[in-house]
């Protein structure tokens, strides 16, 4: 099979494409052949060399298409289904998985990441990680949500738990994750007040239905919340930036506020303001990808149409390196989708 990989860590330049081994499905193991692979910042970490990367390997985390080999033991598929795949890998044995809470698994393991990815023409995964894809949604848009989607539900419905009218600060909303907390949170009914930089991007954010968006390149976001909440502070901050807003967090969220994030893009070790967290006895929540039965939740929203995965274009899998190049420009609105040799964009009905 063809695919996008590397055998070194480093920039673009150490992308490849070209012939890697077939991958063969095992007992439990459903063998896919990938119609669409979605870029995420992930895979930008992986290439770069976060720790426990195997070498060679394969990135990608999402990706969609076509059942091609069921291994043994494996029932309610057959060849040719429709299908996207749940990124998340876990034993199903530890204590966490059997209470329900996959995403803490002791041996938890992502696509691209820790074992082969989707980047390329064929995907091993277990049966368990596939899924039919919904009605009306192509190949393209079916890859554009797991990953992204599922993080940001765990931590707006699962963690920072969101109810209707409470007040929600986004850092950098014209992010993938960022943005799709901003579709979830108004799915809940929140109030979300969003940053980002550029008058397209916020015009993006307004569209979505933030109904105040801060440049944070030109305006101080705390002193804006503030402002804009009569000094009361928003009840949630989701912060996957880290070291660049994480006091900002801190000043931006109410008493009694909640602060959840799942990432640290500017870096890891913010400064911190202990008295801050006690005197305004805010909660610091941490989240990871998403459980079973969260997942199947943000399925079956996207199903209904209550959430549609936003596509900002897509690049043929040899294309790789130039679609990073986009991603780490930041020069995307909505998600960027590699797309195999050969194959055609579909339209919205799968066609």
């Amino acid at each position: 099979m063809k695919a996008v990989f590397f055998t070194r860590h480093g920039g673009n330049e150490v992308l490849e494409y070209g012939d890697r081994p077939d991958p063969v499905p095992g007992a439990g193991e459903v063998r896919v052949a990938l119609k669409a692979a979605a870029l995420n910042r992930l895979d930008v970490f992986v290439r770069n060399g976060i720790p426990d990367v195997p070498l060679p390997q394969i990135p990608g985390a999402d990706g969609s298409g076509v059942v091609d080999a069921l291994g043994d033991g494996v029932d309610g598929l057959a060849a040719g289904d429709r299908v996207l795949l749940q990124p998340g890998l876990s034993d199903e044995r530890c204590e966490f998985c059997r209470s329900g809470e996959q995403s803490l698994c002791v041996a938890y393991r992502i696509l691209g990441e820790h074992v082969a990815g989707t980047f390329a023409e064929l995907v091993v995964v277990p049966r368990r990680n596939v899924f039919p894809i919904p009605p009306g949604l192509s190949f393209v848009e079916a890859a554009a949500f797991p990953l992204v989607y599922q993080t940001a539900w765990r931590m707006v419905v699962g963690r920072a738990r969101i109810r209707p009218g409470e007040t929600v600060l986004i850092h950098g909303v014209g992010g993938g994750v960022a943005g799709a907390v901003l579709e979830i949170a108004r799915l809940g009914g929140a109030r979300v007040i969003a940053t980002t930089s550029g008058a397209a991007k916020a015009a993006a954010a307004r569209e979505a239905g933030a109904e105040l968006v801060i440049d944070y390149r030109k305006e101080d976001v705390a002193a804006a919340v503030r402002k804009h909440t009569a000094r009361r502070g928003v009840d949630v901050v989701v912060d996957m930036v880290g070291e660049a807003t994480w006091m900002t967090s801190l000043k931006s969220a109410a008493k009694g506020g909640r602060i959840v994030t799942c990432g640290a893009t500017s870096g890891p070790n913010p400064k911190e303001e202990i008295r801050l967290i006690f005197w305004k006895q805010l909660s610091i929540l941490g989240s990871t990808m998403a459980n079973d039965h969260e997942f199947r939740a943000l399925l079956s929203a996207v199903a209904a149409g209550r959430l549609r995965p936003r596509v900002d274009r897509t690049f043929p899998l040899p294309q790789a390196a130039e679609a990073y190049r986009r991603m780490e420009a930041g020069e995307q609105h909505g998600k960027i989708v590699l797309v195999p040799e050969g194959i055609q964009s579909e339209g919205p009905d799968g066609d």
